[in-house]
């Protein structure tokens, strides 16, 4: 959607609180079916809960678009030595697909720019399917680079998981 001047609409953004953990869900479910990714709804929920309570994992914002929620974005906090101190990762970013390529991502991609510089970040992070090329050279537009390594994950079970 462009307004009269050529330049995409503007979103909102809110700061999710444990209010918001429902919409949460409910999107995320939508974006895991698309990823293809496993999807519990009570773990997301709790891990949602936790970031939601807890300002020091990172924040979690609902992207608005006239008052309708039209995806979300979450950012998580750590620390590196390798780049030199606090890192962050764009752990999920969720825009619904009739409201993507509007110029939306980019003005997400600017909420996190700009929350990195207020927490001294130094290096922010996101993972992308491979097989996702279009989101690929929209990061690489807002300069995200392939550090040709591979992101290698190992779940640790919890005991109710025994």
């Amino acid at each position: 959607m462009k307004n009269v001047q050529g330049s995409p609409s503007k979103v909102t953004f809110k700061l999710a609180n444990l209010s918001d953990t429902d919409s949460l869900v409910e999107m995320m479910a939508e974006f895991y079916g698309i990823d293809r990714h496993p999807f519990e709804a009570g773990r997301a929920r709790n891990a949602l809960q936790q970031i939601l309570g807890d300002e020091s994992l990172g924040r979690v914002w609902l992207i608005e678009l006239k008052g309708s929620l039209i995806g979300y974005i979450v950012f998580t906090l750590g620390f590196s030595l390798e780049f030199h101190g606090r890192d962050a990762f764009i752990d999920e970013f969720y825009i619904r697909a009739e409201h993507q390529r509007q110029g939306f991502g980019e003005q997400a991609l600017e909420l996190i720019h700009e929350t990195c510089r207020s927490l001294q970040v130094q290096a922010l992070h996101l993972e992308v399917s491979r097989s996702n090329t279009n989101a690929q050279a929209a990061y690489r537009k807002y300069g995200f680079k392939d550090r040709e390594q591979y992101l290698m994950t190992k779940w640790i079970p919890t005991k109710e998981s025994l």
